[in-house]
């Protein structure tokens, strides 16, 4: 929009100036042709009387007129002249003057033809005519310097008015700018008002309704997330309820079929409880628990997270941690929002890898890599787990939440996932490599 704007008022100014310069150049040849006209008039006319005395006198001798013809041979004529009389006949001529009569008619007024201007007087008797002419490449000449002297100008005004234009239009525009910046930022994790000091009149009343728009969609958001959250919390209680009798109820029955029933019912409460769990996370991640006020070292808890895998027995001994002894991940991040972040990652590695293959955990300063042994995704595929409830092809157990949850409390604390299949130096396997920005 600015450069458009911009490229428009330049196009306009130049054809502005262009056209001024252009009905400048008009009006003066205008000028030009009634001051040159004029000048021939007022010529022949002041001739007219000088000639016929001249030539009925006879005064002076052809020496004297040579004498002064050399006077002024190295002058240049504007004006020539011929006298000529009834018969057309040129009894006297202007130094320049050619020969031959001249192509103007012998009547008195103004005659142009290809190469001259004419005016043309008579004297009293109309036996002598007297025609001066003006060469029309004379008058072209004068037109030409003239213009030629209105555009110099502009060479230089255009370029210079053009610089101008572009530093008012930029900071004419900031605003829109500011604005469209500030609305861009917003996103679910933020939806503070967007400060309206310094705007002008009419982006002022723009922001007010976005911040109206805003303040709507916070609303449904928070209720949202209050559903999911009070959702999830009243759910856990009588699920793990119903899960207790279910169990109990297993280790009470000797029949196959029933007890089969029961264990299949289990495995159903098993994945209400895990969904639950996840529903809550969820809610923590839309809620932006991301980011603290605090720094905080993040590799204690990543070692916490590791140990807990390791002495609940989840990892099935899979899990290869390395990292640096004096690994530091600093930054002003939540505990427990990293916990989730890692667990989340660390559970889909060891869910969907083969049962026989190592889960890598990767730590260095600014990055951690998870890496699993399982078939390689497509781009499709990576884009689709992204997503909520997006699972792509497999077929092991699971939410489909998991990677969002992560992305959501990546973006709180402003680091990012990178997904990879195959992983780096395979032919196979996954990787998920948290990036962080803000680390010391």
């Amino acid at each position: 929009m600015t450069r458009q704007l911009i490229a428009w008022l330049i196009a306009a100014l130049t054809g502005f100036w262009l056209l001024a310069a252009g009905l400048g150049a008009f009006v003066m040849r205008e000028e030009f042709d009634e001051i040159f006209d004029g000048s021939l008039q007022e010529t022949a006319q002041r001739l007219m009387p000088l000639m016929v005395d001249d030539l009925a006198k006879r005064i002076g001798s052809p020496e004297t007129r040579r004498l002064d013809e050399q006077a002024l041979e190295n002058e240049e004529e504007y004006l020539v002249y011929q006298v000529r009389d009834q018969s057309g006949a040129v009894v006297l001529r202007s130094r320049d003057a050619p020969a031959a009569p001249f192509s103007a008619p012998l009547v008195t007024g103004f005659f142009q033809d290809r190469t001259y201007r004419f005016y043309s007087a008579a004297n009293t008797e109309g036996t002598l005519f007297i025609q001066v002419a003006d060469a029309l490449a004379n008058r072209q000449e004068a037109v030409t310097e003239g213009a030629t002297a209105l555009l110099i100008p502009l060479a230089v005004l255009i370029p210079v008015s053009a610089g101008l234009i572009m530093i008012i239009v930029r900071r004419a525009l900031r605003p829109v700018a500011d604005l469209r910046q500030a609305i861009e930022r917003k996103d679910g994790g933020n939806m503070a008002p967007i400060p309206l000091t310094g705007l002008p009149q009419e982006l002022a009343s723009i922001g007010r309704s976005v911040n109206l728009l805003l303040g709507r969609l916070e609303a449904a958001f928070e209720a949202e997330r209050e559903f999911t959250a009070n959702s999830a919390h009243e759910l856990r209680t009588p699920i793990a309820g119903a899960l207790a009798q279910t169990q109990l109820l297993i280790s009470l029955l000797r029949e196959d079929g029933p007890r089969r029933r029961a264990e299949q019912i289990e495995a159903s409460l098993v994945k209400l409880v895990h969904l639950a769990e996840k529903l809550l996370q969820l809610a923590r991640a839309d809620a932006g628990i991301g980011s603290s006020a605090a720094m905080t070292d993040l590799t204690p808890v990543l070692d916490v997270v590791i140990d807990d895998f390791e002495r609940q027995g989840a990892s099935e001994n899979r899990i290869l941690y390395r990292r640096p002894a004096d690994l530091r991940l600093v930054g002003p991040y939540n505990e427990d929002a990293f916990a989730i972040v890692v667990r989340n990652l660390i559970e889909n590695a060891l869910r969907h890898g083969r049962a026989d293959t190592p889960v890598e955990v990767e730590a260095s300063n600014g990055a951690i890599a998870i890496r699993n042994h399982c078939p390689a995704l497509t781009v499709d595929e990576l884009d689709t787990i992204r997503q909520r409830f997006g699972r792509g092809k497999t077929r092991a157990t699971g939410t489909g939440l998991g990677l969002s949850i992560v992305d959501r409390m990546l973006a709180h604390m402003q680091a990012r996932l990178d997904l990879r299949s195959p992983a780096p130096g395979r032919e196979d396997g996954f990787e998920a490599r948290i990036l962080f920005d803000r680390t010391a």
